[in-house]
């Protein structure tokens, strides 16, 4: 198959366990660019979290694309054109907050370059900014300053009081929002149907590339369902065992250069190299 695209999620698989690209790693994507591959960078990560490892990758020089928040957004590297948008409505916002106030925990969500929260205090929060290189903003009322529509809340506090936040706020809020845990300490509200394969679909009729020309690859259960769409789905060695088992191909581990190794081998091997 003569690939045409490869999709990579961040954490646990295009970086390694201190969050870089390992050299062979980088060498291997910047050859295969040079060759017409095309990047999607594909992260429940806002936008401005993505662009420093877009940057380093040169997606703006080969444009390549970047998927945030699971499939919220799309954005060309190269124009900087938002592709798809899907955000919260404005109504949902003060709902969410208040859930956040009942519940007693800390929320966050994104304004561009920055991390809007009650509480910069919070270990949490201090977390998603070390992770997206974004600044926290703290805003007193955030219910009167959010008059605009956001592509995700974070809810705040340890995993064990959170699995309990966890079931109450998915019954409260029902059938038309998307609610879950990326981690322990980490409970995602996003609108309803917000999924990294949906949002590719959308990305390969734009660009008039066939899902069977689409290498997938990803760690995580948010990684599952392109993992199950794209031509061929990669499970890194150190996936969870559902992704692993929805996989094509399970390659090395993300500390272990596994995404070279796909590249290389459903790729730069066409080539000779």
């Amino acid at each position: 198959m003569n690939y045409k695209m490869i999709v990579l999620d961040l954490d646990g698989t295009l970086t390694n366990r201190d969050k870089i690209i390992t050299p062979r790693t980088k060498q291997s994507l910047m050859e295969a660019q040079k060759r017409g591959l095309k990047v999607v960078l594909a992260s429940g990560r806002p936008t401005y979290g993505v662009m420093p490892l877009a940057e380093e990758l040169e997606l703006e020089t080969y444009e390549g694309y970047i998927l945030s928040f699971n499939g919220g957004i799309i954005m060309n590297c190269r124009t900087k054109e938002i592709l798809l948008k899907k955000e919260l409505p404005v109504e949902a916002n003060r709902r969410i907050l208040e859930l956040a106030r009942k519940e007693q925990v800390d929320v966050l969500t994104y304004e561009g370059a920055h991390i809007l929260t009650n509480n910069p205090d919070n270990p949490y929060a201090k977390i998603e900014s070390g992770i997206n290189h974004l600044k926290l903003k703290k805003v007193e009322d955030l219910d009167s300053y959010l008059d605009f529509p956001v592509p995700k809340f974070l809810m705040l506090d340890d995993g064990d009081y959170l699995a309990l936040v966890e079931a109450r706020v998915k019954a409260v809020l029902g059938k038309n929002f998307s609610v879950y845990r990326s981690e322990p300490y980490f409970l995602e509200i996003l609108p309803k149907g917000i999924d990294k394969a949906q949002c590719l679909a959308q990305l390969l009729k734009l660009l008039s590339i066939d899902r069977e020309e689409m290498i997938a690859c990803g760690d995580g259960f948010n990684d599952l369902s392109m993992i199950e769409y794209a031509g061929l789905g990669v499970a890194m060695e150190n996936a969870v065992r559902p992704v692993r088992n929805a996989a094509d191909y399970v390659t090395l581990s993300n500390n272990d250069d596994g995404v070279a190794h796909v590249v290389e081998k459903f790729f730069l091997q066409n080539y000779g190299l």
